[in-house]
């Protein structure tokens, strides 16, 4: 016996770019709800007829593998998937696009499948199975409507950009969103290119082919540069800070003196990672971007990092510093190493009172777009949300959540004995920074308050 789910979406753009956005490379990465434990295994990025979709993972504790198999491919009207492999009886999706009116468009997702173990699989898990389907694409569809009204909203002529980082965090989501929109994307990468959509831009693999990546550097319209060693992976030796260190400044500096280099086939912008820990431990003072720096090994990066992209100012690149602060996504980042201790009650870290300047991933990706559009964004832009929260707030908000309480707070001295400097300086300091030059030159946040980001993030509406 089968059962049947449909969502509905309008959207204000035309019913071809509805469904080039879901045509577009990435396309299945941008919109798989992040709170859910799978990963994409194969692709090969296409929706025609025959192509295959390999993702595992695992459902109550148990390994997964679904194998999702395209059966029809009618642009701009139709697709459709079925299960291949997996853990349904059976699974057939069907993605229609229909027009609205002038530059409006609806997307029909409909859905048929059949539990397995026939009348006591539907017993068991029709209630589980409808109300997975609802939060997939209730997340789904508001990601879809975010990123296309956000397009017709402010619309950016096709771009060719260049992303060092593209397969971090941030990096796999916004190059996924840039190709969805439109935009083609070269990585910028360390070692060397292997293929014409990569740029090897450091050291020897640059050498290597020195005329090669000095090319297809000069076909760039922007560049986003994110690449850096992670942070928080190991505990800070003296030998991990010089890492962490030479990883921002010097590859930066290499970086822009490569494209001031270019002369008038320089792209037009940078838009340059930096964080939030420029600021240091200030308490309850308000830090717009105009705040002085702080004191710290982190502080001591930033500037260092954000001094490192003189060379594209002085070549005439329009620069942007992007101050991150804590981005929320379940895949990585504060967020994920926290998920587990507020699960079983865990609650503020130290005394609690310390601000934590927080950004969702889809703000962190809105952002970055819309420091592409406007050319008023250059130099420092603090990247966080307007409602910053003490980590208390923050703690007692994500218990709430997960519907869990928030009981057992952890001791700074004991983060201290775990963790090292590292504690003080990503943990317990306190840096209560506001968005004022992105909300100054027009950005308005998808997220603005913490629980309706976290809610989005894992999934957990209030109905649920």
């Amino acid at each position: 016996m089968s059962q049947d789910f449909e969502a509905t979406l309008d959207v204000p753009v035309s019913r071809e770019t509805l469904f080039a956005y879901h045509d577009a490379a990435g396309a299945l990465q941008r919109l798989l709800p992040p709170w859910e434990p799978l990963a994409i295994e194969h692709s090969d990025q296409s929706l025609r007829v025959g192509s295959e979709v390999r993702m595992r993972g695992s459902l109550l504790g148990l390994p997964l593998r679904y194998t999702a198999r395209h059966t029809q491919y009618e642009p701009p009207r139709l697709f459709q998937d079925v299960q291949a492999e997996g853990p349904f009886g059976f699974w057939r999706h069907d993605h229609r696009f229909e027009e609205n009116g002038p530059n409006a468009s609806r997307l029909i997702d409909h859905i048929e499948y059949g539990l397995p173990a026939g009348v006591v699989g539907r017993w068991a898990g029709a209630g589980l199975a409808e109300r997975k389907l609802q939060q997939m694409f209730r997340y789904r569809h508001r990601v879809t409507l975010d990123d296309l009204s956000m397009q017709a909203n402010r619309p950016l002529r096709p771009l060719r950009i260049g992303v060092s980082g593209a397969s971090g965090l941030v990096g796999t989501q916004l190059v996924a969103m840039l190709r969805m929109l439109g935009h083609t994307v070269d990585e910028l990468v360390r070692g060397k290119a292997e293929q014409d959509g990569e740029i090897a831009v450091w050291d020897d693999a640059f050498a290597a082919d020195a005329a090669g990546n000095l090319a297809k550097l000069r076909r760039l319209d922007a560049v986003i540069h994110l690449a850096g060693k992670p942070i928080a992976d190991q505990r800070w030796t003296a030998a991990v800070k010089q890492q962490i260190r030479s990883s921002r400044v010097d590859k930066t500096r290499q970086l822009c003196q490569r494209l001031a280099e270019l002369g008038p086939d320089r792209p037009d912008v940078l838009l340059c990672a930096s964080a939030s820990g420029y600021y240091g431990d200030r308490g309850d003072q308000v830090l717009t971007e105009t705040a002085s720096p702080g004191d710290g090994f982190l502080t001591e990066v930033a500037q260092q990092w954000e001094a490192a992209c003189g060379p594209a100012g002085d070549a005439g690149i329009r620069v942007a510093q992007l101050r991150f602060g804590i981005v929320l996504s379940p895949q990585g980042g504060a967020l994920q190493k926290t998920l587990l201790p507020a699960r079983f009650g865990g609650g503020h870290l130290g005394g609690g009172k310390q601000w934590w300047s927080w950004i969702a991933l889809d703000d962190v990706l809105g952002g970055i777009y819309h420091a592409l559009v406007e050319s008023q964004v250059q130099g420092p832009i603090n990247f966080v949300s307007p409602q910053p929260v003490t980590n208390r707030q923050f703690t007692k908000t994500l218990a709430g959540v997960l519907n869990r309480p928030a009981l057992v707070p952890a001791p700074a001295f004991a983060l201290r004995m775990a963790l090292g400097e590292m504690a003080d300086s990503l943990l317990l300091a306190s840096v209560r920074a506001v968005p004022e030059r992105l909300q100054e030159t027009g950005y308005t946040f998808r997220f603005a308050d913490l629980q309706s980001a976290l809610r989005h993030l894992l999934g957990r509406w209030p109905q649920d």
